[in-house]
Parts: structure tokens; C-alpha cells; sequence
């Protein structure tokens, strides 16, 4: 009977481990503009401690309901961006690096991409005449 009880209790500790969701791009809707995500190359996503996926197909999108109060900012799990060298990958928007720039057209104006790589950024700065923003003053961008 312990056993059984133990068995139980590790499968609902593991189905109640919040995790990310891949972006299901022409499917997936964006949390907060209701727009259909199509653009691969950019898109967000927040994931609570309880397991809530939000999805946003743009920084802004992602960034004003980060700020919005409905969710605690502490409370969220993860804090995700889609890798521009990488489109579709979800990366930690924590550590990711970022240019802004006005050649940048990202789906609702924001202007921003995010890299993993930064050789591959340094690439896409020269070509589109980019400024390097860190986590922090992207944030700041969006308050």
C-alpha cells in the first residue's frame, strides 16, 4: 500500500512540474494580442510555477503582460524567447543577448530579436545598423 501511495505521489510531483510548450507557429495565438503566431523567427513565452503557458508572438506582447500585474513576476518559472539564429528555439530570455533596430520587423513592432549565438549576432548588428541591449534594457524598453 505504501509503495502504491509513493508510486502515486511521484507521478503527481512530475505532471505538476511546470514546463515550456513549443510554439506551434500557424496554429498558436498570441496571449495578449490574439494575433495567429506565424513568424518563426520571433514569439515568447511565460510559464508559471503552477504550470500556466502564455504565449506571445512578439517582445512587446510579452513584455507589457510581464509588467501587467496579472501574474506575480517572481511566480513565473520560466521566461522564454525564440533564438532569431534559431528560428522555433526557445531559449532563457535571461541570458539571451538582443539588438534593436528599426530593420528588425518583428511581428507587432518591437523592433527587437533575440540571439543565443553571438558571433551571430554580431553579423546581424553590422548588417542592420543594430543596438545591443541586455535583459535588463529590454525590460526597461517596455515599462
Amino acid at each position: 500500500m505504501i509503495r502504491i501511495f509513493a508510486l502515486f505521489s511521484l507521478v503527481l510531483f512530475i505532471a505538476c512540474k511546470p514546463a515550456p510548450e513549443p510554439i506551434a507557429f500557424g496554429k498558436d495565438s498570441c496571449h495578449a494580442c490574439k494575433m495567429m503566431m506565424t513568424d518563426d523567427k520571433f514569439g515568447a513565452e511565460l510559464v508559471t510555477q503552477k504550470g500556466k503557458v502564455y504565449k506571445f508572438d512578439d517582445m512587446n506582447c510579452m513584455l507589457n503582460f510581464y509588467h501587467s500585474g496579472k501574474e506575480n513576476e517572481a511566480d513565473f518559472a520560466y521566461v522564454l524567447v525564440i533564438d532569431y539564429g534559431k528560428p522555433q528555439q526557445l531559449i532563457d530570455a535571461k541570458q539571451a543577448l538582443y539588438l534593436k533596430s528599426e530593420a528588425i520587423r518583428s511581428p507587432m513592432a518591437s523592433q527587437v530579436a533575440a540571439f543565443e549565438n553571438y558571433d551571430l549576432l554580431k553579423q546581424h548588428k553590422a548588417e542592420w545598423q543594430a543596438i545591443e541591449m541586455s535583459w535588463g534594457e529590454v525590460v526597461s524598453q517596455f515599462k
